[in-house]
C-alpha cells in the first residue's frame, strides 16, 4: 500500500465518520467541556503537533531508526521526511481530537463535583519525570537496541510532564473519558501500522529497536508511539476544554493580579 493509500483508507475515513457524527448529532457540547471551541482547539493542537514532531521525526529518518519505501510515497520531502508523514501528523491529531469530542458528548466525563488535589499533580509530575530521566540516561548509554524507545519517551514525556504538572487531578477526574479516548485510537492505529509494516510501506530498524514484535510484525515501540501521541492529544484537549481547567487558569490570573 502507498503511504497516502494507508492514510486515505484508514485515517481519513475515520475522520469523516467522526465529523459526520458530530455534525448530525443533536447533542450539544456538554457545559463541563465548553471552556473554548473544541474545533478551534483541535486546530491549535494540529499546529503544535507539526511544529513539535517535525525535528524529532526528521532525526529518526536521518539516523535510519525508521525508513519508508520510496516507491510508495510521492517523493516530495521536507528535510528527510516525506510529505505523507507530515500529513499523518495532521490527520492523527484531527482523528483523535474528533473522537475525544465525540466521547465528551457521550457523557463519559465525570459529572461529580471536582476537588482540587495538588498532591495528584505533584505525584504525577514526579512519576513522569522519573521515567523521562531514566529514558534520557539510557538514550546516551550507547545501547543501540534502546534507541527508538528512548527517543520517543525522551521526546514525548516533556510535554506530558507539563500537562500532568498542570492538571493531573483534572485528567484523573475525567479518567473514564481520558482512558477511552486514548485506548481506541491507539489500538486502531496500531492495527493500521501492522498492516502498513506488513505491506512494506515503512520499516522500523531491527538494530535500533527491541524487536518485541506483536504477531511477528509490529514492534512494541510503534504501539508506545501511538500511545504517547494520543496521550498528548487527549490530555491537551481535555485540559483545554474542561471547565475545571478554566477555573484554575482564572484563579491563577487573579492571584497574579493581586500580587
Amino acid at each position: 500500500m502507498s503511504y497516502f493509500g494507508v492514510l486515505l483508507r484508514f485515517v481519513v475515513t475515520a475522520i469523516i465518520l467522526f465529523f459526520v457524527l458530530l455534525k448530525t448529532w443533536r447533542t450539544k457540547q456538554p457545559t463541563r467541556f465548553n471552556a473554548i471551541n473544541p474545533f478551534v482547539m483541535i486546530g491549535v493542537l494540529i499546529i503544535v503537533a507539526v511544529v513539535y514532531t517535525t525535528p524529532w521525526d526528521n532525526y529518526l529518518v536521518a539516523t535510519r531508526v525508521w525508513w519508508y519505501d520510496p516507491e510508495l510515497v510521492t517523493g516530495i520531502t521536507f528535510g528527510y521526511v516525506p510529505l505523507e508523514e507530515y500529513t499523518f501528523f495532521v490527520l492523527q491529531t484531527a482523528m483523535t481530537g474528533l473522537l475525544t469530542v465525540l466521547l465528551m458528548r457521550l457523557d463519559l466525563g465525570n459529572m461529580r463535583p471536582f476537588e482540587d488535589r495538588p498532591s495528584e499533580r505533584r505525584n504525577g509530575l514526579i512519576v513522569v519525570g522519573i521515567i523521562w530521566a531514566i529514558s534520557s540516561i539510557l538514550l546516551f548509554s550507547g545501547a543501540e537496541r534502546l534507541n527508538y524507545l528512548t527517543l520517543e519517551l525522551s521526546w514525548a514525556l516533556i510535554p506530558v510532564m507539563l500537562q500532568v504538572g498542570y492538571g493531573a487531578d483534572i485528567l484523573w477526574h475525567h479518567r473514564r473519558l481520558v482512558f477511552t479516548a486514548i485506548a481506541i485510537p491507539t489500538l486502531y492505529l496500531s492495527f493500521v501500522d501492522f498492516l502498513a509494516i506488513g505491506s512494506g510501506t515503512w520499516t522500523i530498524s531491527p538494530t535500533q529497536s527491541l524487536e518485541w514484535l506483536f504477531l511477528g510484525v509490529l514492534p512494541i515501540e510503534e504501539i508506545i508511539f501511538f500511545l504517547l501521541t494520543n496521550i498528548l492529544v487527549v490530555f491537551g484537549l481535555t485540559l483545554a476544554l474542561a471547565q475545571e481547567s478554566r477555573a484554575r487558569i482564572e484563579g491563577i490570573l487573579q492571584r497574579r493580579g493581586k500580587a
